[in-house]
């Protein structure tokens, strides 16, 4: 992948998770100044901690002004959409995933081009893909969805890292792959919504407790 690729990827990736921050805001009753920071806290969030852990010098987020365009066009296009929209789960939760199925490869690709071992670079793009879901959902005074026992977040972006990462090392990794892998995770992710699926919980004899709202298939 070409550099430019990768940014535009990552622009992308700000993108989806500025939108569903700007969701979450908007359903929470935020004012847009609200909005916008709390889009540009998700989607700019993991790639801040991505950077730091790498030393790569002063982030992206704050050293390219190209990384605010999509948070500010996030919190406009949450603004206009029409009323009520905004208060359905399900737009947030296929946002959040887009957002997720991009980080994941974005992030990995940086930690492998930085020079990290496989292990830490497939933990690294689980991180970026994670984090600023974590920023926003703490700031919003929610439940992370990483720690939700109803729900598979960190699964989906440990695979598209994985993926990532044998496919960079047996030099396969281009367009047409890596947006095949950005699909799986994306399809993974709204699929275990749909469907329910999670993670076997800490103590074998708990019971998962019910769904509370956050099922693709309900508001």
């Amino acid at each position: 992948m070409t550099f430019d690729l990768a940014l535009a990827l990552d622009l992308l990736g700000v993108f989806f998770f500025a939108v569903s921050g700007s969701l979450l805001a908007a359903r929470k009753g935020f004012d847009l100044v609200g909005s916008l920071l709390l889009g540009s806290m998700v989607g700019l969030g993991g790639g801040v901690v991505r950077d730091v852990i790498i030393n790569n010098g002063v982030p992206a987020a704050f050293s390219n002004p190209i990384y605010l365009v999509p948070a500010l066009v996030a919190a406009m296009v949450v603004y206009l959409l029409p009323r009520g929209v905004e208060r359905t789960g399900r737009l947030l939760l296929v946002f959040d995933a887009g957002g997720l199925a991009l980080f994941c490869i974005t992030g990995t690709l940086k930690a492998l081009g930085a020079g990290l071992n496989p292990v830490a670079a497939i933990l690294l793009g689980v991180t970026t893909a994670v984090g600023g879901g974590i920023l926003r959902d703490i700031t919003a005074n929610e439940v992370p969805r990483l720690f939700d026992p109803t729900d598979l977040y960190a699964i989906p972006a440990f695979l598209g890292a994985g993926l990532t990462t044998l496919l960079f090392h047996l030099d396969a990794l281009n367009l047409a792959t890596g947006s095949a892998v950005a699909a799986a995770v994306f399809a993974f992710r709204v699929l275990s919504l749909k469907f329910g699926w999670h993670a076997p919980l800490a103590a074998r004899s708990w019971r998962v407790p019910r769904r509370t709202g956050h099922s693709v298939g309900h508001g």
